[in-house]
């Protein structure tokens, strides 16, 4: 009877232990979230259209290109490594695709044009780094400067407006009923890229990697595929950023991506994940992409200096930093 009612009371608990766990795991995550609740409120308080549906869906439009390109940057930051190409890969795929569309090729082919920049400089980033053993923020450094000159280069500078009319679709088309389709592909990131890292065994790896690579390897961990994986896949999300990017604006420029390689490593950071490698979730970046739309979207709103604005982007990286610094060191 005791034995029952054991079963019975450990039955009634499990539910509890599970919340416990998540909101271990995830604590990180829902203090960012619950930040962003009152940033949005502290802004809609001073300007009350900040809190319309208008605006929230622009808000949710205009974080999905970043966030998009913050899931891959979290893969290589969670190996212990840095992509400093991917603002440069973001532009120069916005500015094939719009090439292959004035050429008179068709959107599939187009924006598979496009994809292909992410992968072959991806390619080279991991390989350099895996094979070759240079320093990734030498190798990404160098890629960011090639692929941006690449971007005036391939157009001469000039801005390339999207021809076809139903490019749109990529971006606020509806696949599914009643879900955007620039929110459908941050969903189905997030949740393919989450369970990969936390219920996969190739996910696992990664944090493997970033903690100690010389242990990962002598586990049997192929670490430099692990690391040629995360820059593959890192330079592919990027192009696919610009390409969803693209579809948003209807139109290319090569200046696109100067500023998101900053905020997408700064995204990643807020949300949860170390420049040291070993930690880092998809929640973590898509809430520290929404965090940091959300702030530039209230001082738009507020009139605030958009040149204020990589100022605070820099800061905030100082901080978050700061503050994983010191976790580790108390750990």
């Amino acid at each position: 009877m005791k034995s029952v009612t054991h079963a019975l009371a450990s039955e009634r608990d499990q539910p509890s232990r599970y919340a416990r766990r998540l909101l271990s795991t995830y604590r990180t995550e829902i203090a960012i979230a619950i930040a962003i609740a009152i940033v949005e409120l502290a802004v809609g308080a001073l300007v009350p259209a900040a809190l319309s549906g208008g605006n929230i869906a622009n808000v949710m439009q205009a974080c999905a290109p970043l966030a998009i390109m913050s899931f891959g940057v979290l893969l290589v930051i969670i190996t212990g490594g840095i992509d400093l190409s991917v603002g440069s890969v973001f532009s120069l795929t916005g500015m094939v695709t719009g090439l292959a569309m004035a050429h008179g090729y068709g959107a599939i082919a187009s924006s598979l044009a496009g994809l292909s920049v992410g992968v072959l400089i991806g390619a080279i980033n991991g390989a350099l780094v895996t094979f070759v053993g240079l320093a990734p923020f030498v190798v990404t450094l160098s890629t960011y400067a090639i692929a941006g000159s690449l971007a005036f280069i391939v157009t001469n500078g000039n801005s390339l407006p999207i021809s076809n009319p139903d490019y749109w679709l990529l971006d606020a088309g509806t696949l599914v009923p009643g879900v955007p389709n620039y929110l459908l592909w941050c969903l189905l990131l997030l949740v393919a890229i989450e369970l990969s890292l936390r219920k996969v065994v190739a996910g696992r790896w990664l944090y493997a990697v970033g903690s100690s690579s010389s242990s990962a390897r002598v586990i049997g961990i192929p670490v430099n595929r692990v690391r040629l994986a995360a820059y593959l896949l890192s330079g592919l999300l990027a192009s696919f950023a610009g390409i969803v990017s693209v579809s948003y604006v209807s139109n290319a420029e090569a200046t696109a991506g100067s500023s998101l390689m900053l905020q997408a490593i700064a995204a990643v950071v807020i949300g949860g994940a170390s420049l040291f490698g070993g930690t880092g979730s998809a929640i973590g970046a898509l809430l520290g992409s929404l965090m940091i739309t959300v702030i530039q979207n209230g001082a738009n709103l507020i009139g605030v200096n958009s040149f204020w604005q990589g100022a605070v982007t820099g800061v905030v990286i100082l901080i978050a930093v700061l503050v994983d610094r010191m976790t580790k060191a108390r750990r």
